[in-house]
C-alpha cells in the first residue's frame, strides 16, 4: 500500500516547480559532482573495474544530475523519484541523446516501497531487453545510490529495508546526504523550503545503527566531503556562506 504523507505532497509540489531550472543551479551541479566523486572513491568495484557490470538503482534521482554522470561507468541505471516534473526532465535528457534507444538508463515516477514494484521491474526489464539479455526475474541491483534524499524520507528504517530487498547478494548501498551536526544544520534549507523536510541532515551514529540493524555488513558511515553554499540568515540579515559536512553511508548485502 502506498504511503502518502503531508511531507510527500509538499516535496512533490516543490520539486515539480523547481524541475525545469534544477540543472541551471550551479550549487546543485557541484554538489552532485562531489557526491559522484565520493561514490567512485568508496565503492570498491569502481577501483577494480567490476562496476562496468553493475546494475544500479538510484533513489531520488531528480533530473539525473548524478545518474547521467554515473551511467557511462556501469551497465545500467534505473532512477526513481516521486516528482513527475523531475522524471519528465530526466526523460527529456534521454530523448536528447544522439541515440536515445541505446541509453543504459531509465527513470520512473514512483514512491518505492517494494522491491517488486512493477514500474521499477519494468524499467529494469526494458534495459535488459535493450542489451539483448534475459535476466533472472525479479530484477535486483548491484548498487543503490541516493543523494540528498534521505533527509526527505519519513522512515529511514523502511527505505533501508526496501533497499536491502532490492539488492543482489554482494550488492552495496552508497548514500550521501548532509550531516545533522547540531542546531545550525537547519540553515541548509531556507525557511521557505522546510516544508517536507523530515530531518535537518542525517546523524552518523543513527545511520550506522540502522544500516547494521537492517542486515548489512561492512557498514561504514563517514564524512565524504564538505560542501559550501550560500544560506539565508535566520534573523533576516544578509546571506552568508556556510560549510556543511556530507556523510556517505555504506553497507553490503552478504
Amino acid at each position: 500500500m502506498s504511503t502518502t504523507t503531508a511531507s510527500t505532497i509538499a516535496n512533490n509540489a516543490r520539486f515539480n516547480a523547481e524541475a525545469v531550472k534544477w540543472d541551471s543551479n550551479v550549487a546543485h551541479v557541484r554538489c552532485c559532482e562531489m557526491a559522484l566523486e565520493s561514490v567512485l572513491h568508496h565503492v570498491p568495484a569502481f577501483a577494480d573495474g567490476q562496476a562496468k557490470n553493475f546494475d544500479v538503482l538510484e533513489i531520488g534521482c531528480g533530473t539525473g544530475l548524478l545518474s547521467f554522470n554515473l551511467s557511462p561507468r556501469v551497465r545500467s541505471l534505473v532512477g526513481v523519484d516521486i516528482a513527475d516534473g523531475m522524471i519528465d526532465a530526466f526523460n527529456a535528457k534521454i530523448g536528447a541523446l544522439p541515440q536515445p534507444e541505446e541509453a543504459n538508463l531509465a527513470a520512473v515516477c514512483v514512491l518505492l516501497e517494494d522491491a517488486e514494484d512493477v514500474k521499477v521491474q519494468g524499467a529494469a526489464a526494458a534495459l535488459a531487453s535493450g542489451r539483448g539479455e534475459s535476466e533472472s526475474i525479479p530484477y535486483r541491483f548491484d548498487l543503490i545510490i541516493s543523494h540528498l534524499t534521505l533527509h526527505h524520507i519519513p522512515s529511514l528504517l523502511a527505505i533501508l529495508a526496501t533497499m536491502f530487498q532490492c539488492l543482489k547478494p554482494g550488492g552495496w548501498i552508497a548514500l550521501t546526504d548532509f550531516e545533522d551536526f547540531g542546531p545550525d544544520a537547519v540553515i541548509f534549507h531556507p525557511k521557505s523550503k522546510r516544508e517536507g523536510v523530515e530531518r535537518h541532515g542525517i546523524k552518523r551514529n543513527e545511520m550506522e545503527r540502522m544500516i547494521n540493524g537492517t542486515g548489512f555488513d561492512q557498514v561504514k558511515v563517514q564524512t565524504a566531503f564538505t560542501f559550501t553554499k550560500e544560506v539565508e540568515d535566520e534573523d533576516g540579515g544578509p546571506k552568508k556562506e556556510m560549510s556543511f559536512p556530507f556523510l556517505i553511508c555504506m553497507g553490503r548485502k552478504a
